[in-house]
């Protein structure tokens, strides 16, 4: 090979280099301070008792430019659930619910994605609650992409989600064959996910 021909596919091997590293999925680690879990529950059909969850931990792998989001966790604390009620909470925290002392995380692994338009999708992923695993469709919409305008100044996406789920399929029955407690519960997120540095 001739000294022009190797500077030729060199040089053309380090334009196609910025295009490979496009295309490689880049992380986000959801930002604690700026995360929002609420859920919402029918209270013997008068009105819905709202609570989130105070302690929460998340990444995940998404491409931008193709749109894949390749695998992704979120953890929540059982324990650190809050409805505004202390008595309540104790209940809610007990084997009539959530179980915390024996099951003290829920956790929801993502396993695929479809995109529904220009900046919405629908999340599929495997749901872990009280030790048992059932799979959940979750609809997202991304808000924002951009530098942080202050503070940590990275790149960072900003993201709306929703769902609603039976608990009763996952083994957590207090109160619904009497209606004391509605079985649906309407789970939404807000959150804000900080890429790190440098592409897988």
């Amino acid at each position: 090979m001739t000294l022009p021909n190797l500077k030729a596919i060199t040089a053309s091997a380090l334009l196609l280099l910025p295009l490979a590293l496009q295309a490689a999925p880049a992380k986000f680690v959801v930002d604690e301070e700026h995360f929002s879990m609420s859920f919402e529950i029918m209270h013997v059909g008068y009105a819905p008792v709202m609570g989130l969850f105070r302690d929460v931990e998340g990444q995940f792998e998404y491409d931008e430019k193709t749109g894949e989001l390749s695998s992704g966790k979120l953890m929540f604390k059982a324990a650190s659930v809050f409805t505004n009620h202390e008595k309540r909470d104790d209940h809610v925290r007990n084997k009539d619910f959530l179980n915390a002392g024996a099951h003290p995380d829920i956790t929801f692994v993502v396993t695929g994605f479809e995109k529904t338009g220009d900046n919405t999708g629908t999340v599929t992923g495997d749901l872990t609650l009280l030790g048992q695993t059932r799979p959940v469709d979750i609809d997202v919409t991304l808000n924002k992409a951009a530098e942080y305008p202050f503070g940590h100044e990275e790149y960072t996406l900003g993201i709306s989600a929703e769902t609603v789920i039976k608990r009763s399929d996952w083994g957590m029955t207090y109160g619904v064959d009497n209606g004391m407690v509605g079985d649906e519960v309407t789970l939404r997120f807000g959150f804000e996910a900080i890429k790190e540095g440098g592409w897988f």
